[in-house]
Formats: structure tokens, C-alpha cells, sequence
């Protein structure tokens, strides 16, 4: 439905106009409602209006809307649900008026810049905004004169934007996090970050996906790790919970030379490639102060490249107003020199598909794989990962043979490929479908608790 334009009126009370054809497609509404707050109302047709819904000042309080503009509206049974309030749930937060949530704030402000396209009220707010005896939120609003603080109810969905694990794995976080949930039944999308060795359990025995996966292994041994070097020539040490290639290690068998040889990035940032006389040796130095336990191992891939430089792919796929994933941005991303990821903390760098394939037949044939085994993988994900997940970035890669490969999945995925001009239009994308999710979820939730509930959605 498109969004209606939200108005208010003081000279009369408790009243609420609609579209005459509103009116007539909802006769039995009796109350009106805004995130988890309720009112009592009494429904007129708009005489002038047909795009409007006009609520009277005192509802207007009552409800503690934030400000007019456009909104969703929801029916079920006798209420009528306008918004949504979408709640964008985060930590790291300042007290600049400007920058109130550091350096995130204009990633934010983007977010919530997308409100009047999808017709909902986003805001974000963190734990230490919550009034739980008051049952609302001062939350933070973007609107045109900046960041403003409002209180408003408690959300009708909440999208999760905690910033890292160490902050998700804070046990008041976690509280809150569980209250809300779970004495609320406020729904949560993106409610955690992803464990690549136990997504990869997952993925692996699904006959759809599992051809996709490298072989991985958790708890790496040297035994093993000789093993995967004789088949594969190299491999990859990466931990289990680790993020923008931070911690990445490649280790080379040259047969020649007999020698090992293993790439990395250092403690100051500079991109190494060091030689062991063994494997021993390598492992005792490079992780004397790192737990080995912690790590999977992943058979190395022969990925295509690009001027001699490896390249890989990002691909993000969003949940849309329906519920159904859909692909929303795909670029390549060409490693550094001797950098041993395509991150672009690596000295790596940002292409979209039609820089890197100047013919238009292998355009095509690569646009289409890579965008199967996205939807593939995301389907698969969001029925295997338990709660509601509405984004997921990957990173493919495509081998010589033409192959494609899935390196890693995350539930949070990082932004920096939309620093690239021709994505900005994907950029905005991305952020839209992610409100449209949030309306979707809370439409479900609105009409149909029971399955939210019990087909464990929430």
C-alpha cells in the first residue's frame, strides 16, 4: 500500500479522518495505535483528503507520534496501526548534539534519511534510553534541523545495528535484548553475528549449498593442515569470529623450494610474506600469542584475477516489503599488492562488474552465478539460522574453472563498497529495503503473532 501523508487537527478531539474509501474498506475501527501505545478514536471520512490520514492534537499526544509525515497504515481487527515505529537498536553513544553516535552517526542518519520512500518512523536508541516503567524510549530522530531526542513508545520491530561482538556479548546488552524479545514479543531482525565455522555446519549438508563450501575444518592440526597443503597447495587460517579480514593468514607450500611460506597482515598494519623452514616453525611464531583453538583452516581456491591481482566478489542480498530476499548490490573487490584479503584495510580496492568484464557475455554469465548462489545461500541461511535475518553480505569467489565459492557470510555486513560512485544508488537501496523488512516483520507480527511466535521468527 503507499504510504498516506499523516496530519494532525486541534479543533477536534479523539477523532481521526481517513479516505472515504478507507473508511468503507475498515467500518469497524475503534482504535488506533503507534508502536505499542493505543488509543481510543472515532473514524470520519476526509471530505478534502484522499491521500491523508488527519489524527486530532490530543490522540496525536497521547500516542506520542514524533512528527507528521508519511506513515503505513495497518489494519487488524478493531485497530488501526500507523507507522510503523521501527526501532534501530546500536551502543557507542556520545554527547555531541552532532555526532551523537560517534562516527557511526552519518552512517545513521542515512538509515533513518530513507523514512518518507517507505513510509515508517525510524529512530535509534541503546540501552540507556529505555524507561521501562514509563514503557518508551527516548529515542534519537533525524529530521531536518539534525539529531533530536524524542520520546516515543516502545517499537513495533527493532533491527539490530550493535556495532561489534564484544558489545552483543555484554550481558546488560543482552538483557535488554531479552527483555524486549522475550516479555515484549518485540521482533528482532539481524540479532547476531555470524560464527563462519558454524555457519559452514550448517551449509554443509545442504545438497542446494554444500557444493559451494571450501573444506573447512575447526581446530586446526598440523597433521591437518599437511593435508589440505598436499591437495590444495594452500590454504587459509581464519578465526571463527573474526571480521574484515583482521587475523587472516594464507600459508604457501612451495615443492620446490621445500619451504613454507605464509602471508599476513601485522600488528602495524603492513602486509608481510615470511618463510618457514616448517610448519612448526611457522605456527610457533605466528601464534605464540594467539589461541589456535580458535581458528578454522579453509582449502585455498585458485580464484580468476584481474592485472595479475586476485579478485573476489561482495554480494548483498535484503529481505523486501514481501519478505522474499533479494539481491540488492554485487562488486568486485581486487586485493592489494602481497595483501592477503581483497579488504580494502588491505590496501585493496572497489570495482562494480561491468569495470571488470568488458565483454558483455561474461557480464552476463558471472552476474547470474553469483546472484543464484547468493539467493541460494541466503534461503538457506535464514531457514537454518534461528530468528529473523533481513540482510546478509557475502564474500564469493569465482575459480578458473569458473567455480563459485562461498568465503564468508555476514549478518552485518561492512559498507565500505558504496564509497564507490557508481554504487550510490545501491547504497540507498540497501537501506530502503532494510526499513521495508522492518515494516513486513512488524505487518506480520500486527496479523499474525501466533506465527511470529511459534515458527520461530522472533
Amino acid at each position: 500500500m503507499k504510504p498516506l501523508s499523516l496530519k494532525k487537527i486541534d479543533t477536534e478531539e479523539g477523532v481521526i479522518y481517513l479516505p472515504k474509501e478507507l473508511v468503507e474498506k475498515y467500518p469497524s475501527i475503534h482504535y488506533l495505535s503507534f508502536g505499542t501505545a493505543t488509543a481510543e478514536c472515532i473514524v470520519k471520512a476526509s471530505k478534502e483528503k484522499k491521500d491523508a490520514i488527519i489524527i486530532s492534537e490530543d490522540i496525536f499526544a497521547k500516542l506520542k507520534i514524533p512528527h507528521t509525515g508519511p506513515t503505513q497504515l495497518i489494519q487488524h481487527e478493531d485497530t488501526l496501526y500507523i507507522g510503523p515505529l521501527i526501532g534501530v537498536f546500536t551502543a557507542g553513544f556520545t554527547d555531541s548534539k552532532h555526532r551523537p553516535i560517534g562516527e557511526r552517526s552519518m552512517f545513521f542518519s542515512k538509515i533513518l534519511t530513507v523514512e518518507k520512500t517507505v513510509g515508517a518512523f525510524p529512530f535509534v536508541f541503546g540501552a540507556h534510553q529505555i524507561n521501562w516503567e514509563n514503557g518508551t524510549i527516548n529515542g534519537l530522530f533525524y529530521l531536518k534541523e539534525g539529531w533530536k531526542k524524542i520520546e516515543v513508545p516502545f517499537p513495533n520491530v527493532i533491527y539490530d545495528r550493535l556495532p561489534n561482538r564484544k558489545t552483543e556479548n555484554h550481558q546488560a546488552i543482552k538483557r535488554v535484548k531479552q527483555k524486549l524479545h522475550e516479555e515484549y514479543l518485540i521482533p528482532w531482525f539481524n540479532p547476531g553475528f555470524f560464527n563462519k565455522w558454524e555457519i559452514h555446519q550448517l551449509l554443509e549438508n545442504e545438497p542446494i549449498v554444500s557444493h559451494l563450501l571450501p573444506e573447512t575444518f575447526e581446530n586446526p592440526s598440523f597433521s591437518l593442515i599437511e593435508r589440505l597443503l598436499s591437495k590444495y597447495q594452500h590454504v587459509y587460517l581464519k578465526p571463527a569470529n573474526g571480521s574484515l579480514g583482521f587475523g587472516v593468514y594464507q600459508i604457501i607450500y612451495s615443492q620446490e623450494e621445500e619451504v613454507y611460506y605464509c602471508r599476513f597482515k601485522n600488528e602495524i598494519g603492513e602486509n608481510k610474506l615470511q618463510k618457514f623452514s616448517s610448519l612448526e616453525l611457522l605456527i610457533n611464531h605466528l601464534f605464540k600469542k594467539k589461541r589456535f583453538q580458535d581458528y578454522i583452516v579453509q582449502q585455498g581456491v585458485s580464484l580468476i584475477r584481474i592485472n595479475h591481482r586476485t579478485i573476489d566478489f561482495r554480494v548483498h542480498t535484503n529481505k523486501n516489503r514481501n519478505g522474499h530476499w533479494q539481491v540488492s548490490v554485487m562488486a568486485g573487490k581486487i586485493a592489494g599488492r602481497g595483501s592477503v584479503t581483497t579488504h580494502l584495510n588491505n590496501g585493496g580496492f572497489v570495482q562494480t562488474l561491468d569495470e571488470i568484464f568488458e565483454s558483455q557475455q561474461e557480464y552476463n554469465e558471472i552476474t547470474v552465478k553469483l546472484e543464484d548462489a547468493a539467493l541460494q545461500l541466503s534461503k538457506a541461511i535464514d531457514e537454518k539460522v534461528k530468528g529473523c535475518i533481513g540482510e546478509i553480505g557475502f564474500d564469493l569467489g569465482i575459480d578458473k574453472q569458473g567455480k563459485v565459492w562461498l568465503f564468508e557470510a555476514n549478518s552485518k555486513p561492512g559498507r565500505s563498497i558504496f564509497s564507490h560512485p557508481k554504487l550510490k544508488k545501491n547504497d540507498l537501496l540497501t537501506r530502503r529495503l532494510a526499513l521495508q523488512y522492518a515494516v513486513h516483520l512488524a505487518e506480520k507480527t500486527i496479523k499474525s503473532p501466533e506465527v511470529v511466535n511459534y515458527e520461530g521468527l522472533l
